[in-house]
């Protein structure tokens, strides 16, 4: 891909993602939205592969028709009250309208069906932006509006794409389609937590990014795209593919690791507000994830091929990079001891 057109879409990335999230009047967050989707069109397109073209157009079907909604639920709250004001979203209609625009864009069960194909047509550092910096945009708007939506249809929602997230992820062998229904899944955790604590909405949403982000940057630098391939792949730089293994359980939400955190803190919410049989099921579901991490973690880790390829061992990787996936894997592993410092924040 030509450097400029890859500056230019980036640059619009940033460009798009600010408009949303600083903004307080409803076309402003849509126009943000909108350079959003045209600017990650070319970077889903750029290997000119039938796959990849027709994930392009998957994706900008499924957004346009996201941001008419997004466009016509807030035109009719602006119709009936007068008010373009994001956070004064009251019509009960404009309110469903809004959560199944923003439940499309973020692929929300039921509308999730576009998300594992798209990622599975991109690379992987361009799904890796779609499920991490693309999301940062609607979770806000969530986050704006999360007083006047209603609840029961959000914990539907939920433990539904907590469910779905974790049983359709079980029988996959495609590692992007597995780390999309991943995504799915911790969709559902932050949703379920949203009208009750939104700032724990933003701090799973973080966290999750930092989880997500080295096991992305992991996958695409020892070149793994199925599970068949990285069972042979920690001869090339076997000090990473073992913290590959660390990087998924902490995914997976196991202690001692900073995945362990949201859950642990979205339970303790859910207890708080008298919902532990909520809490009870959503903790279940999180199950069906992690057996497939643990399945990820053994191809990677512990499966020894019987003819592996004697090849010099790749101790180092780039330099450029090396520092970078070397910051996120400490932090996607070793958090968890900060966590009275969240329980300290107003």
């Amino acid at each position: 891909m030509n450097p400029q057109a890859k500056l230019l879409s980036i640059t619009s990335l940033f460009l798009g993602s600010t408009i949303t999230i600083t903004s307080n009047h409803w076309i402003m967050a849509w126009t943000g939205l909108e350079i959003n989707t045209l600017a990650i069109l070319p970077l889903i397109s750029k290997s000119h592969h039938p796959r990849a073209i027709e994930a392009a157009t998957k994706y900008f079907l499924v957004q346009a028709a996201a941001s008419a909604l997004l466009l016509f639920s807030s035109m009719t709250n602006a119709w009936y009250t007068g008010q373009w004001d994001i956070t004064q979203l009251t019509h009960p209609a404009s309110c469903l309208l809004l959560t199944t625009a923003i439940s499309i864009k973020l692929g929300l069960v039921p509308f999730h069906f576009w998300f594992p194909e798209v990622l599975q047509g991109t690379s992987l550092t361009t799904g890796l932006l779609l499920a991490t910096a693309l999301k940062f945009p609607p979770i806000t708007l969530l986050l704006l509006t999360s007083p006047s939506l209603n609840p029961t249809l959000l914990i539907i929602m939920a433990v539904a794409s907590t469910a779905l997230g974790g049983w359709a992820g079980l029988n996959q062998t495609q590692t992007r389609k597995i780390l999309a229904f991943s995504s799915i899944s911790h969709l559902g955790w932050m949703t379920i937590i949203l009208v009750y604590n939104p700032k724990l909405t933003l701090i799973t949403f973080y966290l999750y990014c930092l989880m997500t982000i080295p096991i992305f940057l992991t996958l695409d630098t020892i070149k793994t795209l199925k599970l068949t391939t990285i069972s042979t792949a920690w001869t090339k730089i076997p000090p990473l593919t073992a913290t590959l293994m660390l990087m998924l359980l902490s995914l997976a939400g196991l202690p001692p690791l900073t995945g362990f955190l949201p859950k642990w803190l979205i339970i303790q919410e859910l207890t708080k507000q008298e919902m532990t049989p909520t809490a009870t099921i959503i903790a279940l579901l999180s199950l069906l994830g992690l057996f497939f991490y643990l399945r990820l973690a053994y191809c990677a880790t512990i499966t020894l091929p019987p003819n592996s390829i004697n090849h010099m061992k790749q101790w180092q990787t780039n330099k450029s990079t090396k520092m970078f996936i070397t910051t996120f894997i400490t932090l996607s592993i070793m958090l968890l001891p900060l966590s009275p410092m969240i329980f300290t924040t107003p």
